[in-house]
């Protein structure tokens, strides 16, 4: 199944310690781009977060941006009166031990382990549940690449089938396309009134016949057109398989349109472009 490289998932998680607000957004580049916004208290889930998306996603630029919200009365700090109780008492007795120990500020007992205390939610449980919420995320980001993906093959099929069109009406016109040729050659020798080998002008003939047939082109255009096609069945990544086709489908149409010969083989070329270009564009979206 085709997937595209863009698509856009959201998921939200409330509970009594606070919400969580998880966005993934994901457009076309040549490779993976992974890029985080996260809190500083979940920062340290990076490079779970990273594998995750390395693990179900193998192209494109994934913006992340989890937002943490805690409930009011989840925050807050307050002082352990026992535990800053048991550090006075032994302040105490290092000045007495020490006579010119120099006091501790209320900062320093501040920063001792023990005597301020966060009334924060427990943090594993954020993260925890901030990793879920990537989980389900991701699983509608991928479900949105792949809806995605299938709207990019129908546009790509169409064209294959618009390709097979005019591929089928040049080999219509091969009897048309030769003949005119040799009309060509004809005339600019008899006005030039020139005294014609029979063994020479046939084999002139033949030469400027191999070099108007563009069977060749023609059947390297439906060979590469069919494994387009067959591409878009193919499990995985399929992107830069199909955007070496399309350089493959325009260097023959490029060629189908030196070698032509009649006005409605040169428009057959130019619709081949056009369509090849069209189908370009969209492939440059799939992953």
């Amino acid at each position: 199944m085709v997937h595209s490289m863009t698509a856009f998932a959201r998921q939200e998680h409330i509970a009594d310690w606070g919400s969580l607000q998880l966005e993934l957004r994901s457009v076309n580049q040549r490779y993976l781009e992974p890029h985080f916004r996260l809190p500083e208290s979940l920062r340290d889930l990076e490079p779970a977060l990273r594998e995750a998306l390395r693990h179900r996603l193998a192209r494109g630029k994934v913006e992340c941006t989890l937002r943490f919200e805690p409930a009011g009365a989840a925050e807050g700090l307050s002082v352990n009166a026992a535990r800053l109780a048991e550090l006075a008492r032994v302040l105490g007795e290092v000045r007495q031990a020490v006579a010119d120990a120099a006091p501790a500020d209320a900062l320093t007992l501040l920063a001792y382990p023990g005597v301020l205390e966060s009334h924060g939610p427990d943090p594993e449980v954020v993260k925890a549940q901030a990793l879920a919420l990537f989980e389900q995320s991701l699983d509608d980001l991928v479900a949105g690449r792949a809806r995605e993906g299938e709207k990019l093959a129908a546009l790509i099929r169409d064209r294959l089938v618009a390709i097979e069109a005019q591929v089928a009406e040049v080999r219509t016109l091969m009897p048309q396309i030769l003949e005119r040729q040799r009309s060509l050659l004809l005339e600019r020798l008899d006005a030039v009134k020139s005294e014609l080998d029979p063994q020479r002008l046939e084999a002139e003939l033949a030469v400027l016949a191999q070099k108007a047939d563009v069977d060749e082109e023609l059947d390297r255009l439906a060979t590469h057109a069919a494994e387009v096609g067959r591409q878009l069945t193919q499990k995985g990544p399929v992107g830069r398989r199909l955007d070496f086709l399309m350089q493959e489908l325009n260097r023959e149409a490029n060629t189908l349109s030196s070698k032509s010969a009649v006005a409605s083989t040169t428009r057959c070329a130019v619709e081949l472009k056009v369509l090849i270009e069209q189908m370009r564009e969209q492939i440059q979206n799939i992953e």
